[in-house]
């Protein structure tokens, strides 16, 4: 799919989304339950169609099937964010092991919901992903928070050894609270790119939305380290 078709999608509805699944009535059974509410810009059953058709298209968020016969939802998210930090990933799966949540989220995946989930409920799970927060089925994000916890906490500076200078950048513009356009005028970028160093912020600090990432910015004062 071209980013023409994908621009076209954006204009018909809000969240635009590409659908992986191995199933192809499943896949048709998704698109059905979310009508209207998100715009799908298409679907992939095999993880080479699937990164392929995201690295084309540019969702915003990638509805994700955890197995998968040549890969799965992990084998995905480790081809495309690299190239693409701003794409979001939502698990959904039959499965409510706790390997699976924990090893999808472990890769990057900003929640994890079971098939379950009414198309109502995809549909807001899907948008709230898209706004940066982490959504998970009941009971399923119990596993992350125990699997976490579990872990040894590093240094400030240890966390902050993994942001690039130009995340670091944007982390403290967003605890100052500009908005992703004055970020982008203030840097001299595009407010994709503020979006994208954002996501990978969000995620390389374990955290679900800028409202955290400001007060994890100030209580380690970071904000007063370049000035007002």
């Amino acid at each position: 799919m071209s980013r023409r078709s994908a621009a076209a999608g954006e204009s018909r509805s809000g969240v635009r989304v590409v659908v992986v699944d191995d199933h192809r009535l499943f896949r048709a059974g998704v698109r059905a339950e979310l009508g209207d509410r998100v715009s799908v810009l298409g679907e992939a059953g095999t993880v080479e169609e699937a990164v392929a058709l995201i690295l084309d298209s540019e969702p915003d968020v990638v509805l994700l099937d955890v197995h998968m016969p040549d890969g799965g939802g992990t084998e995905v998210i480790s081809r495309v964010a690299p190239a693409l930090p701003g794409v979001r990933f939502l698990a959904l799966s039959v499965s409510d092991a706790a390997s699976d949540v924990i090893g999808v989220i472990r890769a990057g995946a900003r929640g994890y919901v079971t098939k379950t989930i009414s198309g109502e409920e995809l549909a807001e799970a899907i948008g709230r992903v898209a706004e940066g927060d982490a959504v998970f089925s009941p009971r399923l994000a119990g596993f992350v928070l125990d699997a976490f916890a579990q872990e040894p906490a590093g240094s400030e500076s240890d966390e902050l050894d993994q942001l690039t200078p130009r995340e670091r950048e944007v982390l403290r513009h967003i605890a100052r609270g500009y908005m992703y356009k004055e970020i982008a005028l203030r840097l001299g970028i595009s407010v994709k790119t503020v979006e994208a160093h954002v996501s990978a912020v969000l995620r390389k600090l374990q955290l679900s939305s800028r409202h955290e990432l400001s007060r994890w910015a100030v209580q380690r004062r970071l904000v007063s380290l370049d000035g007002p």
